[in-house]
């Protein structure tokens, strides 16, 4: 088993669970206050963004880590 295929899976994983809440709260915020909604969603955007980044830097560590092992 390849630990770099791991490493990238869990991340993926983390990833898709993270925007998941990020979206599901951003819902919940939205049905509690209507009136807020272009900055909650524009404050969505932006952190799935940083849990995307930060998934795809795991990424490519878990590879390098691989490519130097």
């Amino acid at each position: 088993m390849s630990y770099a295929a791991l490493g990238a899976g869990l991340a993926v994983i983390g990833a898709g669970l993270g925007i998941g809440q990020i979206g599901g709260k951003a819902m919940e915020a939205i049905a509690r206050q209507p009136e807020a909604t272009g900055d909650i969603r524009s404050n969505m955007i932006l952190t799935a963004a940083l849990v995307e980044g930060a998934a795809l830097v795991a990424m490519v560590l878990s590879f390098f880590v691989k490519a130097q092992g």
